[in-house]
């Protein structure tokens, strides 16, 4: 076998000194590879020349499909990193140069690359992103996960809780051994394990009206998990005022609702839909009705898959839809939204822009 492997060294350095192209010099090898195969299946056992080139076909045969194997995903990387390469169309509409990928991001995101709908470029856009999402509970839990396992650059997550043991049974981002830890944390920890290429942002307090522009205004995009309504109503009227979506999601028991508001591009705002807070008793909380463990996941997950169309235009986002799932009998509806032309918050006599139409 050293004799064969000597021969391949030689035939590939030898001839790269000489200047022989690659292709000359990997068809060179597989005349090799195919004289040794016919020499082992061939000639007897126990003859000198067989015995000299290893004396079994079966360990050449598995030297040829580790080769394959490294050889196919050797074109996979590259073909990845050709389609994330910045060109310059890429360039001018982003305004700057496009971050380059490693390959282990390549690796990492190569199921997003291949899809004809994200490809390399909606890759950099995720990478680019900047995300906020309100709370690091049922909701907010999955939707950070997978906002992180997507790749979102920038992800700022506000909650002013701590980790309870009754939150385990569906706050899956947190652990047992995080119980008494600030969320913000105990999430920030969790996706950074996850996902080591993504930046994250906790900011340990309540949404307030004192910081909700400021704090808004470092982000493309908002994600509302709350379970109040105070919250819910600030960060709308934030998200308006700034013109940037606002995904919005909310559950109890075995029901779960989510969607886009984005007046800005032709849909309602949240209180379009909701002008006024339910009164006391008519909305009670998870602690208070009760939530399935799993509801928050499919839930938080589809904000998540919301948010990563939003960034990379894929699909349609449910901008003027609410989609309802109802996990006690597996259904799922969608009913359409309409905006108000009274609402104080987006109508057309508070300067809301002209709907644009974009995605």
């Amino acid at each position: 076998m050293i004799l064969v492997f000597g021969l391949a060294g030689l035939i590939w350095w030898g001839g790269r000194l000489l200047g022989l192209e690659r292709s000359l010099r990997a068809a060179l090898l597989g005349v090799l590879f195919c004289a040794v195969l016919a020499i082992q299946l061939t000639l007897p056992d126990g003859a000198p020349l067989r015995e000299a080139t290893g004396g079994s076909a079966s360990l050449w045969l598995l030297l040829a499909g580790g080769g394959v194997l490294v050889a196919l995903y050797s074109a996979v990387l590259r073909r990845l990193r050709a389609r994330a390469a910045p060109t310059q169309s890429d360039s001018d509409e982003a305004g700057h140069d496009a971050p380059a990928f490693s390959d282990a991001e390549l690796n990492r995101y190569a199921r997003h690359i291949v899809l004809r709908e994200v490809g390399g470029l909606g890759q950099k856009r995720l990478k680019d992103a900047r995300v906020l999402v309100i709370g690091a509970g049922g909701l907010g839990a999955p939707a950070l996960q997978y906002l992180a396992a997507a790749g979102v650059g920038t992800i700022g997550v506000v909650d002013d809780d701590t980790v309870e043991n009754a939150n385990l049974q569906r706050q899956v981002i947190h652990r047992d051994r995080d119980i008494g830890l600030p969320k913000v944390f105990s999430a920030q920890a969790a996706m950074e394990a996850q996902n080591p290429f993504v930046t994250v942002r906790p900011y340990r307090r309540r949404l307030t009206e004192d910081v909700a522009a400021e704090l808004f205004a470092d982000y493309d995009l908002i994600l509302d998990g709350t379970d109040n309504f105070a919250t819910r109503y600030l960060a709308n009227r934030t998200a308006v005022a700034q013109q940037k979506p606002l995904i919005s999601g909310a559950l109890s028991q075995w029901e779960g609702q989510i969607s886009v508001f984005d007046p800005t591009r032709g849909g309602p705002c949240y209180q379009c839909i909701f002008p006024e807070a339910p009164a006391e008793g008519l909305a009670p909380s998870c602690a208070e009705a009760g939530v399935i463990g799993p509801l928050p996941g499919v839930l938080g997950t589809m904000m998540a898959v919301e948010a990563v169309k939003q960034i990379t235009g894929a699909g349609e986002v449910l901008r003027s839809q609410m989609l309802i799932y109802d996990g006690l009998y597996g259904e799922t509806r969608r009913i359409a939204l309409k905006a108000r032309a009274e609402c104080p918050i987006c109508g057309p006599d508070n300067g809301t822009p002209a709907p644009t139409g974009e995605n």
